[in-house]
């Protein structure tokens, strides 16, 4: 396929565009879907429906969460395109489905301007083998392509640019958790890994278990199918408390299994913040960003106290009371401590831009 990935060039539009004055970003996530309109000076408008569209939209960003082997760059969709993304799915079913869901109807709704896929994975694509290449078979691994592809990639790369220190470590905490390590600018490693279901517990997904408990429970019955579903929908925060996977719910219950829950996703985190120090080499600042990341001053607070050993220390004032973009490390710290606005639909903008008019 002439896409992108591989190593290969990136798919060019054959289109003459003065300008791209108004791009509407798709950002279909595994719990929210979100429509943006950014113009050239990067302001967004958040969009309600594909029926409220201000006029003059001159091309549409869709974010796609996992790209594979194939995708790496930006590509302009095509049927072959999107038939490779529906190959995809099973990689990132919560993410990619809804993507592809996402497609149809704005290329429904807007069927005469070019429609371009921007790819999470793509950040990521910078990983060294050591860190990227899981030690199995080298059969498994290259007839199906196992290997880390890590996720929340627009995000990271929003989070590099804000906060340009040369190591740097990100927590992109929403519905979907990962920890990453940027090095000069370029992610080396990421907690999320094949698929998104890697790494720390998140709001219904486990994250990084034992495969043996696995293998445990289809020897006893449980179906692919069903295991698969608990993975996803019925793990992580949700599964740890009993109930809900919200962290503002779970903030303000007084039952133990919402404290057990929350002790073990910050805990977590944690230890994959200290993890990805090794890779930068020590670090030099840490991000806080997306929905929990920049809304929960508690998680924040029991995260950082967590990486004192490291030089982290909160203002605490600062913390209970930011609004991103904001520093909120003490004056002491060793480790700069930041809370940024995910603002993924500025980068899916971006890259559509330099695709179709590269100018």
């Amino acid at each position: 396929m002439d896409a992108s990935g591989g190593g290969g060039p990136p798919r060019r539009a054959r289109l003459d565009l003065a300008r791209l004055n108004r791009v509407l970003v798709v950002n279909a996530g595994s719990t929210s879907l979100k429509l943006s309109v950014v113009d050239a000076a990067d302001e967004s408008r958040t969009v309600e429906s594909l029926a409220a569209l201000p006029p003059g939209v001159d091309a549409v960003a869709h974010r796609v969460v996992h790209g594979g082997a194939t995708f790496r760059d930006p590509v302009l969709i095509d049927a072959s395109v999107e038939d490779e993304l529906c190959r995809l799915v099973e990689l990132a079913p919560l993410h990619n489905a809804p993507a592809i869901a996402g497609i149809d109807d704005a290329r429904a709704a807007l069927p005469e301007v070019p429609h371009v896929a921007v790819f999470d994975t793509a950040f990521h694509a910078t990983i060294p083998d050591e860190a990227a290449t899981y030690a199995l078979p080298r059969t498994f691994r290259e007839e199906w392509g196992i290997r880390r592809y890590g996720f929340h990639g627009l995000s990271v790369r929003w989070a590099a640019e804000r906060v340009p220190v040369e190591r740097l470590v990100v927590c992109h905490l929403g519905g979907g958790c990962s920890v990453t390590a940027v090095l000069h600018g370029r992610s080396v490693d990421t907690t999320m890994g094949f698929t998104p279901l890697e790494g720390v517990p998140m709001a219904t997904r486990a994250g990084s278990i034992d495969p043996g408990a696995l293998f445990q429970l289809v020897r006893h019955g449980v179906s692919t199918d069903a295991l698969e579903h608990a993975l996803e929908n019925e793990s992580g925060l949700a599964g740890l408390s009993g109930g809900s996977g919200d962290v503002r719910e779970l903030e303000r219950s007084d039952d133990h299994s919402a404290r057990l829950a929350l002790d073990v996703y910050t805990y977590r985190i944690a230890g994959a913040v200290a993890a990805m120090a090794v890779p930068v080499g020590g670090l030099d600042a840490l991000v806080f960003t997306a929905g929990v990341g920049e809304h929960s001053a508690s998680v924040r607070a029991r995260i950082c106290a967590r990486l004192a050993h490291l030089g982290v220390e909160l203002d605490g004032a600062a913390n209970a009371n930011a609004e991103p973009d904001i520093e909120i490390g003490s004056r002491d710290s060793r480790v700069r401590v930041h809370m940024i606005r995910a603002r993924e639909d500025v980068v899916a903008a971006r890259a559509a831009r330099e695709l179709l008019d590269p100018r």
